[in-house]
């Protein structure tokens, strides 16, 4: 499913929760790009580890936000959906992703926007409901029947994960599925 022709093309942010080089995560949300029908625009937001560290004190009203957390929140307010793939740490959230989370927090451009969250481990589940209690309280839209679990352990790049047919099929699905619920919206 794609939109109208005529329309603008749909925006979506799709962010790893890993810096690691070689992160299934990060291919995983490569592949997803690739999938991407015309009309859609997946942009991977590749500046995690610039985000300064979470400080109210740096995030007051009237005040500027630190330029790559303005940057940040502007790509989200611009955005029309955000695709998560986070991996688990210590049954957990990686820091990393928990403080780009906070720093939207206190903004207008988060709150109601369709999030899909996409499991590049399925036996990372800690983190998966971790996350899934975070956006709930930050007031996301969350689209569970966009939400997918790939086996991709070990697969390092994009090629990789579009080369297994069932990885590939899953993506595939699980944008549709946004695009859907986008349109209904």
């Amino acid at each position: 499913m794609s939109p109208p022709a005529d329309s603008e093309p749909v925006r979506i942010v799709a962010i790893s929760g890993s810096l690691r080089r070689g992160s299934a995560n990060t291919a995983a949300l490569e592949a997803l790009a690739r999938l991407a029908p015309d009309g859609v625009r997946v942009l991977l937001y590749r500046e995690l580890a610039k985000l300064p560290p979470f400080n109210p004190d740096d995030d007051r009203e009237g005040a500027p936000a630190p330029e790559p957390v303005e940057a940040f929140r502007g790509l989200i307010g611009a955005s029309d959906a955000i695709v998560i793939a986070a991996p688990e740490y210590a049954h957990g959230l990686p820091g990393v992703l928990k403080n780009a989370l906070d720093w939207l927090v206190g903004s207008e451009t988060f709150s109601g926007k369709p999030v899909v969250l996409v499991n590049a481990s399925p036996r990372a589940f800690h983190a998966q409901a971790n996350l899934r209690e975070i956006l709930g309280a930050m007031a996301a839209r969350l689209v569970p029947e966009a939400f997918t679990s790939l086996p991709i352990a070990g697969k390092a790049t994009a090629e990789d994960v579009l080369a297994d047919p069932r990885s590939a099929r899953r993506l595939k699905e699980s944008l549709e599925a946004l695009l859907a619920a986008l349109q209904e919206a």
